[in-house]
This record gives C-alpha cells, sequence and structure tokens, in this order.
C-alpha cells in the first residue's frame, strides 16, 4: 500500500510539474462556497437542513450556468454544536480552503465565535438565523430577524386583545448571548409598556436541557397571578421536551399561551402537536404561507430531498424560516457578485446594498444600502395539530432592521451602518 501510494504521489508531482501553468486555471474553474453549519450536537436537529438548503440553491445556480461562468463548489465542514470550533472551521474555510463566502452559524454564540476571524480574515459571512441585534459588521449580512422584526412584535401581539391581553410574562431561554440580549431588550420594552420587574419571571436552561417538568409546573404557579405569556428563545433539540411537558401538565395555549421565535416546522417534527394547537411562533416566512413563489419553493425542495433521499424529508418535506433566509442569501449574493464582476470580498459587500430576491415569504426582499440586514415581513402563527402554522397576525408591510435597539440606552448614538475598522 505504502509503495502504491508513494508511486501516486510521485506520477501526480509529475503530473504537476508537466502541465505547469494549467494547475491554477484549472483551481480557478469552480468558485468555493463553505457550509458551516453544526451536522451533530444539539444544535443538528435545526441545522442540518440549513446545510442541505445551501447545497439545494447551489444545484441549482450550477445548473443555470453557475456564477460569472464557474460551477460553484461547496466545501463542507461540520463544526458540531462546539462553538471554538466554529472558529477553527472558519480559519480552515478561509486559510486552507480558500471559499469566496460562507453560509453558517445558527446560534449566536456560533456567530460570535465565527465574527473575530471572517473580520481579521476579511472573509465574508452569510447568517441565516434571527437573533438579539447588538451588532453590525463590515463582513456579515443578517439574513434572519432583529428584535424588532421579530420579539417587538411578538410581545405587542400577546399584550393585545386579540393576543390574549398577557399582564405578565415569562421569558423563557436557553443560557447564552442570544436569549440573555433578546430578554434584555424585552424586559426594557414591557417597562415602557407600564410592566413591572415583579410581573415579569426570567429563567435559563443550558444548551440540551431535558428535564421541563419543575419549569413548567414554576411557570403554572407564576400564571395564577395574573393573564400570563411565555415567551421562549429555546434553541435546539431542548425544545422537544419541553413541548411535551407542556402537553403532559396541560398547559394550554388558551391558558398560558407560548410565543417561541427558535421553534418552526422543522422542531416540532418530532412531538405531538395535538396538545400544542394554539401556541404560537413569530417568525418572517412560514411553509403554510400561500404564493406562488412559495408553492415553487416548497415544490423544489421536496424534489430535492426526495432525489437525495435527506432523512426526514425525503418522505415529509418541511420548509421554514431559517432555509428560506439563507436561499434568499446565497441568491443574493450570487446576484452581488454578478453586479461585481468579481468575487473580491469588498466589491461584492458593496454591491449587496439594495439587492432585491423574490421571497417564498410573498414579498420583493430587499438588503438594506446601508446596514446589511434585510428588511422582512413578520407573521404570528398558531400550532395546528399536524405541526403546521396558521398565520394569525402579520406587518402590513416589511418593516426596516434596526440592529440596535432603540430599548438599550446608548444606542441612538449608534450609526445604522457597519464602521469600517
Amino acid at each position: 500500500m505504502m509503495n502504491r501510494r508513494g508511486s501516486l504521489k510521485t506520477l501526480a508531482v509529475a503530473v504537476a510539474l508537466s502541465v505547469g501553468s494549467l494547475v491554477p486555471a484549472f483551481a480557478a474553474d469552480t468558485i468555493k462556497v463553505g457550509v458551516l453549519h453544526s451536522l451533530s450536537g444539539t444544535m443538528a436537529i435545526s441545522e442540518t437542513v440549513l446545510k442541505d438548503t445551501v447545497l439545494m440553491a447551489i444545484d441549482e445556480i450550477n445548473a443555470s450556468g453557475g456564477v460569472l461562468g464557474k460551477k460553484l463548489e461547496p466545501v463542507v465542514v461540520d463544526p458540531a454544536s462546539n462553538w471554538p470550533l466554529f472558529a477553527e472551521k472558519t480559519k480552515q474555510l478561509l486559510g486552507q480552503d480558500k471559499v469566496s463566502v460562507i453560509f453558517g452559524c445558527w446560534t449566536s454564540v456560533s456567530r460570535k465565535s465565527v465574527l473575530p476571524v471572517v473580520e481579521e480574515m476579511n472573509g465574508l459571512l452569510f447568517y441565516p438565523v434571527q437573533y438579539e441585534g447588538e451588532e453590525l459588521s463590515k463582513n456579515v449580512f443578517y439574513t434572519g430577524a432583529a428584535p424588532n422584526q421579530q420579539a417587538i412584535p411578538a410581545v405587542d401581539y400577546l399584550m393585545s386583545k386579540d393576543g390574549g391581553g398577557a399582564k405578565r410574562f415569562v421569558l423563557l431561554g436557553t443560557d447564552y448571548v442570544y436569549p440573555r440580549t433578546t430578554n434584555k431588550i424585552l424586559r426594557a420594552y414591557l417597562h415602557s409598556k407600564g410592566i413591572q420587574d415583579k410581573d415579569i419571571d426570567e429563567k435559563y436552561t443550558p444548551f440540551g436541557h431535558s428535564d421541563y417538568q419543575t419549569i413548567v409546573a414554576d411557570i403554572k404557579k407564576f400564571s395564577q397571578g395574573g393573564k400570563t405569556a411565555v415567551v421562549s428563545t429555546i434553541n435546539g433539540d431542548s425544545n422537544v421536551p419541553f413541548y411535551k411537558e407542556l402537553g403532559n401538565a396541560g398547559l394550554k395555549a388558551k391558558d398560558v399561551p407560548v410565543v417561541a421565535f427558535s421553534v418552526g416546522e422543522e422542531e416540532l417534527r418530532g412531538v405531538d402537536t395535538k396538545p400544542l394547537v394554539g401556541h404560537l411562533a413569530a417568525w418572517n416566512y412560514f411553509m403554510s404561507l400561500k404564493n406562488p413563489t412559495n408553492d415553487a419553493f416548497i415544490k423544489k425542495w421536496s424534489a430535492y430531498a426526495k432525489a437525495h433521499n435527506i432523512p426526514g424529508h425525503k418522505d415529509k418535506p418541511l420548509t421554514n424560516d431559517p432555509m428560506e433566509a439563507t436561499y434568499i442569501g446565497i441568491n443574493m449574493w450570487k446576484q452581488a457578485v454578478e453586479k461585481a464582476k468579481s468575487t473580491d470580498v469588498d466589491k461584492v459587500i458593496a454591491a449587496m446594498a439594495g439587492q432585491k430576491f423574490p421571497a417564498p415569504s410573498g414579498i420583493m426582499s430587499e438588503m438594506d444600502a446601508k446596514n446589511h440586514h434585510l428588511h422582512k415581513s413578520v407573521f404570528i402563527g398558531e400550532i395546528k395539530a399536524d405541526g403546521q402554522f396558521n398565520v394569525v397576525w402579520k406587518t402590513p408591510a416589511p418593516v426596516k432592521a434596526m440592529p440596535w435597539s432603540p430599548y438599550i440606552p446608548g444606542n441612538d448614538k449608534k450609526p445604522d451602518e457597519p464602521v469600517t475598522k
């Protein structure tokens, strides 16, 4: 075996030397695209499908001629729900694999791990999940929602007559930066609406937490003090035991509605949703939205999942909000590269301003001219018995993102565009 390997290596070197100048030309035949999503660990339940969404979009782009006459070549890595590993894999993608762009991350802690690397190496990250804001980087495009495009409208709805007129709130999240910062913003917002601290209960559990019996019992007890709603920023596979415990405890939506920011169609796949009917999620897209663009998106995904034998989806294809945000992001990046006539990061960043793309949510999605965030419609959906969502409220028009929340002191002084370092 060693002799064979040695011979092959010698042959490869000889071929490389003989073709000489042809080697770089061959290497330049493709544009490498990094895919940085957890395919194992606690976040795999949410992130694996985003990897497949990127691969589907790449297949589609390649089938229609590629970008600048070149095929896209995906480089898929698994940071395994390990936050420091996200940074290491990013260094590998940018330094070793020489990717032109990275599509990846779900949790904010993974994005915060990646951020200094993409800034230092002048890489480009498209981040497809709703987050806490309080960040604006030249090297990141945020295709998920900022708090004013999800969290604030959701709380407004819960306080409204249609949403049940909540007067007390349980802020329940996984213990990391996204839930804690979002809840800091929501607490300040609730104060501005006259809700006092005694009517706000804030709770956190670690990643992968599975025993929600005590927490659900506490929520039930807290709700006896007045009309209560739960705002859930639980992430990953912990959602399954949380919702199961809600069902076990008989905590129905008419009594204590739960609105989730990280639970979509995919997370409900493994749950008996019948006891959860009427509980809520706030997103910028639902699979159940009826419009021709979404019909085409679902059809495309269903065919891809079946053709590629994707577990779960080959038999029951589901789409969700971060999939839509991923799909919009890669298509806008393609358009920006073509406008810039280059994959050079600085040129692509400039070309991203004002990019438009027909979104499956039913709007013409637009990248803000300055702040690296999409203008997005906001939808609140009720869980149905089949695990889909019935939209009960939506914004009349797309909402411009506010990366710096006005409810955090000092943010009014911060610019609405990335500061070049």
